[in-house]
C-alpha cells in the first residue's frame, strides 16, 4: 500500500520544483489508490471483532482525516493550476478506474468460484470412478476367491 501523503507529498514537491501536473499522473494514482486503500482498512477496522476495536479503528481514522485534508489540497492545487474541469474529468476518470477495478475484482472472485466449483465435481466425480472400479475389483477378486 501506498502511504497516500508520501505521494501527496511527492506530487507538491514536483508541482513547486515547476513539473506539470501530467508529469505527476503516477503519483496522482499512488495518492487515490492509498487514499481508497486507507477507506478499505479502516472501514474493515471498524467492523473487525479480532482487534482492539477503539484504537485501531482511531489510527486509521485520523489516518483517514489527514488524507481527506490532502485530497482537498490536492483538489484546490488541481483547480488553482488547470481549472475546475481539470478536476471534475479527474473525479470522472477516477471513479471509472474504481468502478473498472470492481469489476475485474467481482471477475476474478467468479473466476475462482467457478474453478472451485469444476474442481469439486471432477473431484467428485474421479472418487466415484474409483470407488466404483475399487468396489469392482473387490468383487472379482472375492469370486476368484483370491481374498
Amino acid at each position: 500500500m501506498v502511504d497516500p501523503l508520501t505521494a501527496f507529498a511527492a506530487i507538491k514537491a514536483a508541482v513547486s520544483a515547476g513539473q506539470e501536473l501530467v508529469n505527476v499522473t503516477k503519483q496522482i494514482g499512488e495518492f487515490f489508490d492509498g487514499v481508497d486503500d486507507l477507506r478499505n482498512k479502516h472501514n474493515k477496522k471498524k467492523s473487525s471483532a479480532f482487534s482492539s476495536e477503539d484504537e485501531n479503528a482511531m489510527e486509521t481514522f485520523v489516518a483517514l482525516q489527514k488524507a481527506k485534508d490532502a485530497e482537498e489540497e490536492l483538489r484546490e492545487l488541481i483547480i488553482h493550476l488547470r481549472g475546475y474541469s481539470a478536476w471534475q474529468e479527474l473525479i470522472a476518470i477516477r471513479a471509472r478506474v474504481r468502478r473498472e477495478k470492481k469489476e475485474r475484482e467481482e471477475e476474478q472472485a467468479r473466476l475462482k468460484a467457478e474453478r472451485f466449483e469444476a474442481f469439486v465435481i471432477w473431484g467428485s466425480v474421479g472418487l466415484i470412478f474409483v470407488m466404483v472400479f475399487g468396489f469392482a475389483i473387490v468383487i472379482l477378486l472375492a469370486q476368484q476367491g483370491k481374498i
